[in-house]
C-alpha cells in the first residue's frame, strides 16, 4: 500500500509548551484514520501540521511523497501538498458573497485553472453527491449548519484531493444536523477516500475507522482497530477517557 502521510518523531511547540511528542502514525492510501482524545490533547493540531497550517519544529512529515521542512517548509512544496489535501474545519469558512455553487468552484478556477464549464458541471455533481443540489444558487445564510458543512465538503472535494482532513466536522452542529455531516462522510469512507478525522463521535468511529488512535497530552498511548481499542484499551489513560466519553 501507498502511504499517503508519514511522521516520524514529530515534535510541535507552541512557545514552551509541547503540544506533540515524538509522534510516529502512517496513514495508508484508502485508510480512515479517525483521531480521539480529550480537548488540548493535540489532535487538532496534528492534523492542521498535515497540510501546513501548523509548523512542526523538529522530525519528519512526509504527505503524498512530499517531505515537509520543519519551521519555514518550501512554500512551493506547501502549495503542491494543498492541492492535493482537503480540509474541512469545525466552522464552516464558507465565503458570504458567494452562492453555494460558486464557493465550491471557487478553488479549482483559481488553483487549478479549471475551465468555468467543467468546474460548473463538477459543482452540480458534488451537491448531488452531499445531496443537496436543491440548494446550489443559495447563499450560506440562508442554509441549515449542516447543509453549510455539506458544502463545506463538496467545496473540499471540488480539489479532487488525495486526503481529506476533518477537524471536528460536527461539533459547531445541532445534535440533529449532525448525522446528515456523518452520512456525506460515510459516504466518502465507503468510496475509499483517505481521511483522517478528528472527532468527538464515537460511534462513528468505531463504525468506520480502519485505526483508531488515542492521543493524551501529545501523544500517542494507543493505536488499533476500533473493536480492540474500545472494548479492550490496553492503557490506563485510554480506559479512563472511554470510560468517561462513553457513559454520556
Amino acid at each position: 500500500m501507498t502511504q499517503i502521510v508519514q511522521m516520524k518523531g514529530m515534535n510541535k511547540y507552541f512557545g514552551k509548551l509541547h503540544v506533540l511528542k515524538d509522534i510516529d502514525l502512517s496513514v495508508e492510501q484508502g485508510e480512515v484514520v479517525v483521531i480521539i482524545g480529550a480537548s488540548g490533547s493535540g489532535k487538532s493540531t496534528l492534523i492542521r501540521c498535515v497540510n501546513g497550517l501548523e509548523e512542526f519544529e523538529s522530525g519528519h512529515l512526509e504527505v503524498d511523497g512530499q517531505a515537509l521542512a520543519p519551521k519555514g517548509g518550501n512554500q512551493s512544496t506547501l502549495a503542491t501538498i494543498r492541492k492535493e489535501v482537503g480540509m474541512v474545519f469545525q466552522q464552516f469558512n464558507l465565503f458570504p458573497h458567494l452562492t453555494v455553487k460558486k464557493n465550491i468552484m471557487l478553488a479549482p478556477q483559481k488553483v487549478k485553472d479549471t475551465p468555468k464549464t467543467v468546474a460548473n458541471a463538477n459543482a452540480d455533481r458534488l451537491l448531488e453527491r452531499v445531496g443537496i443540489a436543491s440548494q446550489a444558487d443559495k447563499y450560506p445564510s440562508h442554509l441549515s449548519g449542516g447543509q453549510q458543512q455539506r458544502v463545506a465538503i463538496a467545496r473540499a472535494l471540488a480539489m479532487e484531493p488525495r486526503l481529506m482532513l476533518f477537524d471536528e466536522p460536527t461539533s459547531a452542529l445541532d445534535p440533529e444536523m449532525i448525522g446528515e455531516v456523518l452520512d456525506v462522510m460515510r459516504e466518502l469512507a465507503k468510496e475509499g477516500m483517505t481521511m483522517m478525522v478528528v472527532t468527538h463521535e464515537m460511534g462513528f468511529a468505531r463504525e468506520v475507522a480502519d485505526r483508531v488512535i488515542y492521543i493524551h497530552e501529545g501523544k500517542i498511548v494507543e493505536e488499533g482497530k476500533p473493536s480492540d481499542v474500545f472494548d479492550n484499551p490496553q492503557n490506563e489513560r485510554t480506559q479512563a477517557f472511554l470510560s468517561r466519553v462513553l457513559a454520556h
